[in-house]
């Protein structure tokens, strides 16, 4: 791809024209699925467009219920009259799109079956475990005794790496700086820099902070001191053992019986004991599959039991609380004016001010609200990016379809009056009238515009990527030096967040399906909305993000999101007939069944396990991705697929200034630097200070470095 890369709006033309084959065999497996999901919805909203167009908009249009100059409400189900046989069909249209949504959400579940080597591991992940024990030949001794014929090939033991980490990337900033200086001076002389994060904001050289220091001298002095405490936290690193290991078997089979062995232990069930059962304390332990090494946060595996949970339910709560009142940003605007905080505003007369203001804040917190909800997963120390990016899908989905879907169609503003509607019976009685509005001429009006702004402002939003370049910007604005702001460069790209995309692609989907009975015309726009959306991910999961590996939970949380949404069209075609036709008309009573059955139906498929059977499903043919290595016992085994934190695998990086021993491996605690690591991990450097793009921190030509 990067040979035709060139030239006026190639990018567009190649996210285009790029084959599968080629985003795939770059961005991983997970990416396959993607696109896979996005083609069905594309594909089903295909096919929705022709009843929607083809027999309900005519029957709605055809309607004498408004009058010729209600043009938009000709085309709703207001405008059909209560005593029409043709409702029927809407009731009838409502129950086949789901049927047809489930086929299609069963169809994708076969095909994102994980490859042959993703079917099976060899690794367990083993929680409990005594942290005093530090010889890897106890475990080993447990399993063989316990389970004759099991063969352990590796015992990778965890530590609390967070303070490691953090000194490991400060430092590797200062080497940088260090070596960039040291070569910059041998061609111009001393370099004097300002080393305030603010001396960019101040030219003036009066203050102390924002003198002028000898780069060079600066930057040795800040790798030695850092480097020095890299080392002595190094050293403290194996005594602080956590009470968590990885398991490698040389048998996938044999892994396979120790996991059903351990399924019932915390019912009581004791596993198989051996000579050092009371040693290793192998009663308490809890055994799950282990994750793929790219896909563990090793930042958070210290993050455990109490703390954890107590982090996870502060977070929740607070943001259940503060949501709780302020679902809508319609609440959030009428917070503002009950306290009078837009006067000063209106004071200035001006209509640009008065007008355009509130429109922005408007749009700034329906912008907002969901980005709290987001980043809130982030702050939760999740193990894995998986489980990290499954509760981003559930709470950003949820979060939205409340404030963009339910809510506003319902009339009411946060989840505070929701839920006194619910409860409340005196508050019932006085809103009664309140419902008479949901299903009024132009109601369907505000949803087909925002699946329109959707299409075409967000997802080109999507592609400008501002938050991101805010980010960049700010970054690279309190950088102290030029190393800096290379580094900034070269590391800038993220992670593709499969969670976000999928809750607002799923967002808008659940917009469609729920007005593609009530409002017919919204279906066309929603497959503007999935096209634009499916180019944009292209283009930013080939060009813009880092690959990720995930398992398949978060697809299989998008699948069963996906059946959700037409029992909102289900739902909505319900209060409708009790709204003009009554409880006990028959249509009453056929969408109250569809209702019910479709809500068992998608019950059995999601809880039971009917939406997929992966046992007789092949893929067509084995593509090899950037996550096609498995680990295994073999001495090819990339190290970065070992499961072993990043930080403790490269030895050639952790030297001192000048000259130093170069530190041991972390592995299993027990292993030795080969010969000449210490002048490979020099050379790198002097491979990059002798790029011209590294020198002069200009541009990054060449694909983004992702750690």
């Amino acid at each position: 791809m990067e040979h035709r890369d060139k030239g006026f709006y190639s990018w567009f033309f190649n996210t285009i024209t790029m084959k599968n084959e080629d985003l795939i065999s770059k961005c991983g497996d997970d990416a396959r699925i993607y696109i896979m999901f996005q083609y069905h919805l594309i594909i089903l909203v295909l096919i929705l467009c022709i009843p929607s167009l083809g027999i309900i908009l005519p029957i709605n249009y055809t309607g004498n219920v408004l009058d010729w100059n209600s043009h938009f409400g000709r085309t709703t189900i207001v405008n059909v009259s209560t005593e029409s046989k043709f409702l029927w069909l809407h009731s009838f249209f409502a129950f086949l799109y789901f049927v047809t949504n489930f086929l299609f959400m069963t169809h994708h579940c076969l095909g994102f079956v994980p490859k042959k080597s993703y079917k099976v591991t060899r690794t367990l992940m083993i929680t409990y475990v005594p942290t005093d024990i530090q010889d890897p030949e106890i475990i080993i001794k447990h399993f063989h005794e316990a389970y004759p014929g099991c063969v352990v090939t590796r015992v990778h033991f965890c530590y609390d790496v967070r303070t490691l980490i953090d000194l490991d990337d400060q430092r590797r900033h200062a080497m940088r700086g260090r070596l960039y200086y040291t070569a910059k001076a041998k061609k111009k002389g001393k370099v004097m820099i300002k080393v305030h994060p603010c001396s960019r904001l101040c030219f003036c050289k009066c203050w102390v902070c924002f003198k002028e220091v000898d780069a060079e001298q600066y930057y040795s002095e800040l790798e030695e001191q850092l480097t020095d405490e890299f080392n002595a936290e190094l050293n403290r690193v194996r005594l602080k053992r956590l009470d968590l290991i990885f398991v490698t078997f040389q048998d996938s089979r044999m892994t396979k019986h120790i996991l059903e062995d351990y399924k019932f232990i915390q019912c009581g069930v004791s596993a198989q004991q051996s000579s050092v059962t009371t040693v290793v304390k192998s009663d308490r332990w809890r055994v799950v599959l282990a994750p793929h090494p790219k896909d563990i946060i090793w930042k958070h595996l210290s993050v455990r039991r109490f703390h954890w949970w107590a982090r996870f339910i502060a977070i929740n709560t607070f943001l259940f609380l503060l949501f709780f009142f302020l679902t809508t940003p319609a609440i959030i605007i009428n917070t503002i004016d009950m306290y009078n905080v837009t006067r000063p505003m209106e004071k200035l007369k001006s209509p640009i001010v008065t007008q355009f203001f509130p429109s922005l804040l408007l749009w700034a917190f329906t912008v907002i609200l969901p980005l709290i909800v987001y980043l809130s997963a982030f702050l939760e120390a999740h193990w894995t990016r998986s489980a990290q990016n499954l509760i981003i899908v559930h709470k950003c989905y949820i979060f939205l379809v409340f404030m963009v879907v339910i809510l506003p169609s319902m009339g009411l503003t946060s989840l505070d009056v929701f839920f006194r509607w619910l409860f409340d019976i005196y508050y019932l009685e006085q809103a009664s009238i309140r419902f008479q509005c949901v299903f009024l001429p132009d109601n369907g009006a505000f949803f087909v515009n925002y699946v329109i702004t959707s299409a075409l402002i967000g997802t080109g939003m999507e592609l400008l990527r501002l938050g991101s370049l805010f980010l960049y910007t700010t970054r690279l604005f309190f950088s102290r030096s030029e190393p800096e702001r290379v580094h900034i460069r070269m590391n800038q790209a993220m992670d593709f967040q499969y969670g976000r995309e999928y809750a607002w692609t799923l967002n808008v989907f659940s917009v469609v399906m729920a007005y593609s009975i009530t409002c017919p015309i919204i279906v066309p726009f929603g497959l503007l909305y999935l096209c634009m959306k499916h180019v944009t991910d292209r283009y930013n999961m080939y060009y813009s993000y880092a690959p990720t590996k995930l398992n398949e939970q978060i697809h299989m949380a998008a699948v069963h999101q996906a059946v959700f949404a037409p029992l909102l069209g289900l739902l909505w075609m319900l209060f409708f007939s009790v709204l003009r036709l009554g409880t006990l008309h028959a249509i009453t009573f056929f969408s109250l069944s569809t209702l019910i059955v479709s809500m068992i139906l998608a019950c059995v498929g999601t809880f039971l396990g009917k939406l997929r059977k992966a046992s007789d499903y092949e893929p067509e043919e084995e593509m090899e991705t950037v996550f096609d290595l498995e680990p295994s016992s073999t001495s090819s085994t990339p190290t970065s697929l070992l499961y072993v934190a990043t930080v403790l695998q490269e030895p050639e990086m952790n030297l001192t200034p000048a000259s130093s021993p170069a530190r041991h491996t972390y592995g299993t605690m027990n292993g030795q630097p080969e010969e000449g690591e210490e002048e490979s991990g020099v050379r790198g450097f002097a491979r990059e200070l002798d790029s011209a793009q590294f020198q002069e921190g200009l541009e990054l030509e060449g694909q983004s470095q992702y750690h």
